[in-house]
């Protein structure tokens, strides 16, 4: 029991970091401007229910894919991380909330929820890694792999309760706040795509 209490809480508090929800709270508010209450809510369910749709297929196939297409897990995190620094340079200069300006009146809330919140905000490459690793096939049971599984579920619950409180923070702060809030987690955002890409380059090279 002391054994499964611990990896739960190693576990959670892992896929709890590189998830990072507060990260994701500027551009959830720049998407729902102006939305009702219920359609925000209603976004930040698509966008954490396309996230983990996303990460339970890397915790069920995501490492046959990359053997089967011969990517490298160096090579995959390399990737994404500079997805995920050009997110942070959109943030940084307020290109995220021009973006979602463009977002076709007539778009349907389940397309304004997949970028970038869904992806690459949630469901990053930190994320898929991490899901990989956690639930590797090659030395994991698939009971451990559950388990794994249930405690991303808790996260995810945990990351739409944040943005579900970002209306609130939005009173609190206000506007000015929110675009200081957006440039300080794009720094943030950067700095953690930036150390991605380095322990990307280190492995790639056999570095670390």
């Amino acid at each position: 029991m002391g054994s499964f209490v611990n990896s739960f809480i190693s576990e959670f508090t892992t896929l709890l970091v590189v998830l990072n929800p507060v990260v994701a709270i500027p551009a959830f508010l720049a998407i729902t401007q102006g939305f009702s209450r219920r359609r925000q809510l209603a976004i930040a369910a698509y966008a954490v229910g396309i996230a983990f749709v996303v990460l339970l297929f890397f915790i069920a196939a995501g490492q046959h894919l990359l053997e089967a297409l011969g990517i490298p897990m160096a090579s995959f995190q390399l990737g994404g991380a500079l997805i995920l620094l050009l997110v942070a340079f959109r943030m940084v200069t307020g290109q995220i909330a021009a973006a979602a300006a463009t977002i076709p009146a007539d778009a349907t809330l389940l397309e304004r929820s997949v970028f970038p919140l869904a992806i690459p905000q949630i469901a990053g490459a930190g994320a898929m890694l991490t899901v990989v690793l956690l639930t590797d096939n090659h030395t994991r049971s698939f009971a451990e792999q559950m388990s794994t599984t249930v405690t991303l579920a808790v996260c995810l619950a945990i990351y739409f309760v944040v943005l579900a409180l970002a209306g609130f923070i939005l009173k609190l702060i206000g506007r000015a706040g929110v675009e200081v809030v957006t440039r300080v987690f794009g720094i943030i955002l950067a700095s953690v795509a930036v150390n991605s890409l380095i322990i990307a380059i280190k492995l790639s090279f056999g570095l670390a």
